[in-house]
């Protein structure tokens, strides 16, 4: 007979087994909460087809880990029968990420926590030098003082930019109104300032488009989407993102999606590919107010410039008439992508979503008749619903290995 006492119900050895069985799930439970498709315990126990007790203490390591919270005795809802299931939700004072973004017209830092929330934001600059380390040292400056004045720990670090970021090193290609270097190492000099402001955790970098779709599949218009296409216009240009069973489609190198050069005006204005009338130079705010006859001003951003139209004197001949121009080019280039791609929906982001807004039938309509699989059922157009998701984006890059590994990220543990 062992001298060993049995492990009892509630015993700490008993959890600590279930714990180690479980220990696989934590990531996994931890992305459910994140994204919140799992709401409660029992939901989170089917979701990863484990034992009640083995997702009771995945969910208390998580707690303890200071990264959601376990509410214990909801209150059950009226005309239920039953005890209500523990409720789940990411920790409102937990760790957080910091996160960047710059464009043509300015940048910011923000906090992000779990969930997608945004816990703080410094106020926008408007001045973006043409030496990037001078650009991104301000920016972490920035979100350094956010973790000071809110005393958060922080996980680490991403960075949006508008242009393509090759992989694997770190390297804007094409930051072309920035004004800053082609194959500028934004990666590396974003985590160089980034350590120098001595903060925590890793730093990434990635094009702001990409972010943007990644933030709202988690977390807006494109949660529940397997297959979703992005389109987006910023300040300036077009950018495209591809979420594909899931997850980030990069290509080979990071470039994928380059859906600003799709040629739709194939007699419209010289784009700076070399090429004519790509979605770049045709459906971005500065081809709006072109087309509308309007001088941009030195007041406001572009895209605000455009928006701001758009919402206010639509009813103007020349306001209209420029937003159906735009729009019957962006449905051409989108009916091209869905042909290609077969997504199950399509999200749009900057000037398109406000374009979808003025006109939706319009645009459905292109992309409807001019696409094969269009025709065959249609394919939902939605406008994103994530404000700054850019930035969100952004945070989910830190938060990843947070979530691939929530123990060894957080406490260094094997």
């Amino acid at each position: 007979m062992s001298g060993k006492a049995d492990p009892r119900p509630g015993d700490g050895s008993t959890s600590r087994t279930r714990l180690d069985r479980g220990r696989g799930a934590l990531g996994p439970a931890l992305e459910l909460v994140h994204t919140g498709r799992a709401p409660t315990r029992a939901v989170l126990t089917a979701e990863l087809g484990v034992t009640r007790a083995t997702a009771g203490a995945v969910a208390a390591e998580l707690e303890a880990l200071g990264l959601i919270r376990v509410d214990a005795r909801p209150g059950a809802a009226a005309g239920s029968q039953g005890r209500p299931s523990h409720r789940l939700a990411v920790a409102e004072d937990g760790p957080v990420a910091l996160a960047a973004q710059v464009h043509a017209d300015g940048f910011r830092a923000a906090l992000v926590g779990l969930g997608g929330r945004i816990v703080a934001t410094a106020p926008g600059c408007e001045t973006v030098d043409a030496d990037p380390a001078k650009v991104l040292a301000s920016v972490v400056a920035a979100g350094a003082e956010l973790l000071r004045e809110t005393g958060r720990r922080c996980v680490g670090a991403g960075l949006a930019v508008p242009s393509a970021v090759a992989e694997p090193e770190g390297l804007a290609l094409n930051p072309l109104h920035l004004a800053w270097p082609a194959g500028a190492p934004v990666r590396d000099i974003f985590a160089e300032q980034v350590r120098a402001a001595g903060l925590d955790g890793p730093a990434f970098a990635a094009n702001d488009v990409n972010l943007a779709a990644l933030a709202e599949h988690r977390h807006g218009a494109g949660r529940g989407s397997r297959d979703l296409l992005c389109v987006a216009t910023g300040h300036r240009g077009v950018g495209g993102a591809l979420v594909l069973d899931g997850r980030l489609h990069r290509g080979s190198s990071g470039l994928a999606l380059e859906v600003g050069h799709l040629t739709v005006h194939p007699e419209g204005r010289p784009c700076h590919c070399g090429s004519r009338g790509c979605l770049d130079v045709e459906t971005d705010p500065l081809a709006f107010l072109t087309e509308a006859g309007r001088d941009p001003g030195p007041e406001v951003s572009l895209l605000q410039q455009s928006i701001d139209l758009i919402r206010h004197h639509y009813d103007d001949p020349g306001v209209r008439t420029a937003a159906e121009a735009l729009i019957d080019r962006l449905g051409l280039g989108l009916a091209g992508l869905v042909n290609i791609l077969n997504p199950d929906r399509i999200i749009l982001g900057g000037l398109h979503r406000t374009l979808l807004d003025a006109d939706p039938a319009r645009l459905r309509a292109v992309v409807a008749d001019r696409s094969l699989w269009g025709q065959s059922g249609g394919v939902p157009i939605l406008a994103c619903t994530l404000d700054h998701n850019s930035l969100v984006g952004a945070a989910e890059l830190a938060w990843q290995p947070v979530l691939d590994d929530p123990l060894g990220a957080l406490t260094g543990r094997p």
